[in-house]
């Protein structure tokens, strides 16, 4: 069972400025509550007890919400005194990490899947990173993720439309000790320069997960959340 996680609530939120500009991305709004909440209860529900927030941009307002809202919370902040992009963010946060693995999630994104069955296939695997996948149709905000029949990432399509197939749901199970040995410069993508590198690879593995999924960084579905969140 896993039970830390990572939450990367760093970013500047640039596309969605026009609707939010006094609030970091992950507190935007959503139906009056801060989104951040959505995650961290849903998170919070499938037993992970451990929190660690890496925040950079407007860290105060995260800092006090999560103090606020969650004062008996195990949690430590890691703050980006320089953006250093998710893969940055996401190896400086594992240096606050006690256990073999860890889940990392995108503070503006909401993807409630099977935690324990997504970990569990990690583990059983012995896989580096397992990346939660979400099945969708006719999209082409997201670049398309192929999969081998064993599971194994073997493609990161560019952006286009595409009528059928899966995306990076954001969500990623990590062996720590592993992950930590490649060598990987301070600042960079974890998504271009980890996970894009490594396809084909058996050590990263692509999970399906036909759950819920919404990612707030665009006005539209900002606007979108408003009314689906409502039921969630």
């Amino acid at each position: 069972m896993v039970t830390e996680a990572i939450i990367l609530a760093g970013g500047l939120g640039t596309r969605l400025q026009p609707v939010v500009s006094d609030v970091p991305k992950c507190l935007a709004p959503v139906n009056g509550i801060p989104f951040l909440t959505y995650v961290i209860d849903a998170i919070q529900k499938q037993g992970i007890t451990r929190f660690i927030f890496s925040v950079g941009y407007k860290s105060d307002s995260i800092i006090d919400f999560v103090d606020s809202n969650y004062k008996h919370l195990d949690k430590v902040f890691v703050f980006e005194k320089e953006p250093l992009g998710t893969g940055g963010a996401i190896k400086e946060a594992c240096k606050n990490l006690y256990e073999k693995n860890v889940l990392v999630f995108n503070a503006d994104t909401f993807f409630p899947v099977d935690l324990q069955e997504l970990a569990d296939i990690h583990t059983k695997q012995k896989a580096e990173c397992t990346i939660a996948l979400k099945r969708m149709t006719n999209f082409s905000r997201y670049g398309a993720v192929e999969t081998s029949t064993t599971a194994i990432v073997t493609a990161f399509k560019e952006k286009q439309f595409t009528d059928k197939g899966l995306i990076n749901g954001g969500i990623y199970v990590l062996n720590v000790k592993r992950f930590l040995k490649n060598k990987l410069p301070a600042v960079f993508s974890f998504e271009k320069e980890y996970l894009e590198k490594n396809t084909s690879n058996p050590k990263l593995l692509g999970i399906a997960f036909d759950n819920y999924f919404i990612d707030i960084g665009v006005p539209e579905d900002y606007e979108r959340a408003q009314k689906e969140l409502s039921f969630k």
